[in-house]
């Protein structure tokens, strides 16, 4: 079977695969997404309690997050990718089964180095969720796709800003082996909900492994539109995990002195951004995503000015985070749904390079954010945010 031909048949059946997309199935993949993104960031919440249980160096538990992360970009370009080679409700629920076990080794950990293992094994099959998302795309119909992509994606946020509120809690009165627990739970659950209601989606391309991975740079080559779209929101996702990685250091300082459970309580107010996600999503459908990535790169710039100009003040931090959320959101939303256009039997391939460029401008953005906190203070993080910020703001208008 050609390529060609499997995208005139995709195209046919375009109203067929949509009668699958219920409402509640919407909710089931946006809940997915959700909640398997979230296990790259649960070990977050409770690296203090590992440095005790485990008689560590101080900072040395921090090798656990950066493994995940680790585990995250290995898994987005060696498996997510093969959405678009394998049949993809099989390849979503053999993922998730691996993702339960990975989670299950990590809360019977007997040492550090066992815990260690398991949790880049963690990061490399939570990136599930980038195959969830182009399957939602691939089953919308396309006047309904930037609104159904913002429905998942904002699972996705709200799972990030949920996941440290959560296994800080469980950790804090249980132990952190149940925040494993927990995961494993909660994802063999939401593995047999969608192992019931998930249709089947037959691969788009028989290319090999080898030839798929290479083609994620002809795509890159290619499209010029994937090339803006990536750069615009590298600089959004730098600004972005800028903030968050130096938040806690800004609040544990006057006039604030808090803790670590205020970082998990302004997480939470992120939630009514990722909220707004799905409006974004239709007015792109409506207006056209190049007006949304704008508006959200612009919304960002704002953001990082109420940081900047209104330091000391808890009021002018949630103003900030409710605008940066909605600002990231919607930017994501419109490039994505730009994106997926480009080419409809790559869709996990073009979804794999947009991700990778977006979670290595997250790296970027801690590293750039944490030296300029530590030259400058918080005025410093500030600037960086608002420079990248208002740099995407350039890009996305030569769109």
């Amino acid at each position: 079977m050609t390529t060609k031909c499997m995208s005139a048949d995709m195209q046919t059946n375009s109203h067929a695969r949509s009668e699958h997309l219920s409402a509640a199935l919407v909710r089931l993949l946006a809940i997915g997404a959700g909640a398997a993104v979230a296990n790259s960031y649960y070990n977050q919440a409770f690296l203090g309690h590992l440095t005790a249980d485990f008689g560590l160096a101080a900072g040395a538990a921090a090798i656990i997050p950066v493994l995940t992360q680790t585990g995250n970009a290995a898994g987005v370009l060696f498996l997510a990718p093969l959405g678009d080679r394998l049949e993809r409700k099989s390849l979503i629920l053999m993922t998730i089964a691996a993702l339960v076990v990975a989670l299950i080794g990590a809360a019977l950990s007997p040492g550090f180095i066992w815990l260690a293992i398991a949790s880049l094994a963690v990061g490399l099959f939570a990136t599930v969720a980038q195959q969830i998302v182009p399957l939602a795309v691939h089953l919308a119909l396309p006047e309904e796709r930037g609104r159904i992509l913002g429905k998942v994606t904002g699972g996705i946020l709200i799972g990030i800003l949920l996941a440290r509120t959560a296994s800080g809690t469980i950790s804090d009165y249980m132990g952190w082996p149940f925040v494993f627990w927990f995961a494993a739970s909660l994802m063999t659950l939401i593995g047999l909900a969608l192992a019931l209601w998930l249709p089947r989606v037959q691969p788009t391309t028989d290319l090999s492994y080898p030839r798929l991975i290479g083609s994620l740079w002809t795509l890159v080559r290619t499209h010029r539109v994937l090339r803006r779209a990536v750069a615009v929101q590298f600089l959004i996702f730098a600004a972005f995990i800028g903030f968050w990685s130096n938040l806690a250091l800004l609040l544990i300082e006057p006039p604030y002195q808090l803790g670590g459970t205020a970082v998990g309580l302004l997480a939470l107010v992120g939630v009514a951004g990722a909220l707004a996600a799905p409006i974004a999503g239709g007015f792109a459908d409506r207006r056209g995503p190049a007006m949304v990535v704008s508006i959200g790169a612009g919304l960002m710039v704002i953001a990082f000015a109420i940081f900047g100009f209104w330091q000391g003040s808890l009021v002018g931090l949630v103003i900030g985070i409710l605008v940066m959320d909605l600002a990231v959101q919607s930017s994501q939303v419109a490039n994505q749904a730009r994106v997926y256009t480009l080419d409809p039997t790559a869709r996990s391939r073009l979804n794999t390079v947009f991700m990778a460029t977006m979670l290595f401008g997250g790296a970027v953005g801690a590293g750039a954010g944490g030296a300029a906190y530590a030259a400058w203070g918080w005025t410093g993080t500030c600037a960086f945010g608002a420079i990248s910020a208002s740099l995407a703001l350039l890009l996305s208008r030569k769109s």
